[in-house]
């Protein structure tokens, strides 16, 4: 019998009225990731470099750069640090390919996640992208997400 490996993807595709330049920002630059995603992030965007954040107390995803080629594509891998979750990965093992690409006076921002181990990795990640996603299209195109709101829950939840 032979064994096969299957993997699932998240894919999404977003505009957001901001340029490509600005919007590459939001992620090599911690405090500009911070805006729209975790609460800590240590980022070294170079390839091999450190990516590094602490998206709500607790639930850190940690990986490295693989490609940034400024403003128009960057690649990074991806997994959970201490996360015993069934849909969870280990750092390192998923990649996320993103491209921006000039629309307008804005940008389209072609987003994949790949190599997840599972239909129910795939879910789960995809549930967390759309959340994360929607408040970099505010952030980037200089808006205030707001506080995120699964911060407050998960505070709420463990005092």
């Amino acid at each position: 019998m032979d064994a096969t490996t299957e993997t699932a993807i998240v894919e999404r595709t977003i505009s957001i009225d901001a340029s490509p330049e600005t919007v590459w920002e939001f992620f090599v630059d911690p405090e500009k990731l911070k805006q729209w995603k975790g609460i800590d992030a240590k980022l070294e965007p170079q390839p091999g470099g450190m990516f590094w954040c602490e998206v709500i107390p607790g639930h850190i995803a940690a990986g490295e750069y693989v490609e940034l080629d400024q403003p128009h594509r960057l690649v990074f891998t991806w997994g959970w640090e201490k996360s015993d979750s069934p849909t969870a990965i280990r750092p390192g093992t998923s990649t996320i390919e993103v491209e921006l690409t000039p629309e307008g006076d804005g940008t389209r921002l072609h987003f994949v996640h790949r190599d997840l181990p599972s239909e129910a990795a795939a879910e789960s990640h995809a549930v967390g992208w759309d959340h994360y996603l929607s408040r970099l299209e505010v952030a980037a195109a200089g808006g205030d997400p707001g506080e995120d709101p699964w911060l407050t829950q998960d505070m709420e939840s463990t005092s």
